[in-house]
């Protein structure tokens, strides 16, 4: 297996793997079942063996479960990880509550952080996303200072506009904008993605397979007492047009010989430099085709086809992850 290529976080930021691990799949987040947290924990292990540093997480996947397993797994290799993590968001029983971004309750959030992970430093941190109750330069001076305090290394945030963005860059400098970004999901093409690019922030872009759609593996209808249900996307002709556009990718990743998941990761990767793919996963078995994923390269005809299929707008219905 090649090594895998490493991006820049901001524009004098450091280097991390081109593929990120995801960890939220590997706690409960919506009041399901947890994972096998073993098997979550030898993932993590193995993907930092085969070259993947980069892993994300949020103070408020599983109650602070998700940062209890990564600190777990990275015990004694602390040098061999670099640590996102988000915070901000309130979950109840299961339930989303909205969220908490005052200064004295992210001074609150980074100490139970930093306990739980079994670390001194955390090596990004951002807001999960903003929202109109505090100022963004409050959130991000706030966040600043714990720069200063050595309790943070680097500054990201997520969810955000582009004006929201350029705030906040002003405050301090950013590293990595985290959003999801697919062949489904291009809204951020039109003013963020720019934007990110002009400022020299890196993109963590999650939800490459927009929830489960471009993996190939989707019908109509789905099961009654599946979470997608509730998501306009896919819902009764919704889904029917949607999955007819994922023929193509289908279609085109048979032709390749890889699969449509892989198809889609590397898509993502294929629109810039400053992209890193954050997959996330809580099973060793997907490592191998995620990271292979990394060396799929695109003809312009392909690219073209890709790209006219799934324009922006060409996918109907949208998912929490629209803004």
């Amino acid at each position: 297996m090649k090594n895998i290529n490493k991006i820049q976080l901001g524009q004098n930021g450091p280097l991390v793997s081109g593929l990120g691990l995801g960890c939220m799949r590997m706690s409960s987040i919506w009041g399901g079942p947890t994972p096998d947290e073993e098997e979550s924990i030898a993932t993590i292990k193995e993907a930092l063996d085969l070259g993947i540093n980069f892993l994300n997480t949020g103070d408020f996947y599983g109650a602070g479960h998700n940062e209890m397993l990564i600190g777990k797994a990275i015990k004694g290799r602390r040098d061999d990880a670099f640590i996102s993590v988000k915070f901000g968001a309130i979950f109840h029983n299961g339930q989303w509550l909205g969220m908490d971004l005052r200064p004295n309750s992210i001074m609150n959030f980074v100490n139970y952080s930093l306990t739980r992970l079994g670390i001194e430093t955390i090596d990004l941190y951002q807001p999960s996303r903003m929202d109109d109750s505090v100022p963004v330069e409050d959130i991000i001076g706030t966040v600043a200072d714990l720069v200063k305090e050595g309790k943070i290394k680097h500054i990201g945030v997520s969810e955000i506009t582009a004006a929201q963005l350029r705030q906040a860059n002003e405050v301090h400098p950013i590293s990595a904008l985290e959003i999801g970004y697919s062949l489904a999901e291009r809204q951020i093409e039109n003013e963020l993605l720019p934007a990110a690019k002009e400022l020299g922030i890196a993109i963590v872009a999650f939800a490459n397979t927009a929830e489960g759609l471009l993996t190939g593996e989707m019908t109509a209808p789905l099961p009654d007492n599946d979470y997608r249900n509730h998501f306009s996307r896919f819902q009764n002709g919704n889904l029917i047009h949607n999955l007819e556009k994922v023929e193509v990718l289908k279609h085109l990743a048979i032709t390749k010989g890889v699969t449509p998941t892989q198809l889609a990761i590397a898509w993502v990767k294929a629109q810039g430099n400053q992209i890193m793919p954050l997959v996330s996963m809580s099973k060793r078995s997907r490592l191998a085709e995620n990271i292979e994923a990394m060396e799929i390269s695109f003809t312009p005809e392909e690219m073209n086809t890709l790209n006219t299929t799934f324009a922006i707008g060409a996918i109907k219905g949208g998912t929490y992850l629209a803004r």
